[in-house]
C-alpha cells in the first residue's frame, strides 16, 4: 500500500485490489496508517482517497537508520570479540598439543 501511495493519492478500492484480504482487513490497515499519521484519508464524493504523508515516512526512515547504525556498531564490536576468542582458542590448542 505504501509503495502504491508513493506514486500518488489513490482511492481505497484501488488499494485493496492487489491484496487477497477482506475489505474489513484493508480498512483496519488503512485506519492504522491514518492513526500513525503516515496516510491521510479524505472523502471525495462517495469515494475515500488516501494520500501518503512523505514527511512521516522520512521520520520513520530516520528512526530506522539510527537503529541500523546501532546494530552495525554492535555487530562490529561483537565481531572483534569473536575474532579475539578464536585467537585465544588457537593459542590454547597449540599449548595443549605441545
Amino acid at each position: 500500500m505504501i509503495e502504491r501511495l508513493a506514486r500518488g493519492p489513490a482511492p481505497v478500492h484501488e488499494l485493496t485490489e492487489p491484496f487477497a484480504l477482506s475489505q474489513q482487513m484493508i480498512s483496519k490497515h488503512i485506519a492504522f496508517l491514518v492513526r500513525a499519521r503516515i496516510v491521510v484519508k479524505t472523502k471525495r464524493g462517495r469515494e475515500s482517497v488516501c494520500t501518503l504523508r512523505p514527511e512521516a515516512i522520512q521520520r520513520v526512515g530516520e528512526w530506522a537508520m539510527s537503529y541500523r547504525q546501532f546494530w552495525e556498531e554492535s555487530l562490529d564490536k561483537l565481531d572483534v570479540v569473536v575474532q579475539q576468542m578464536k585467537k585465544e582458542e588457537k593459542k590454547d590448542d597449540k599449548k595443549h598439543k605441545q
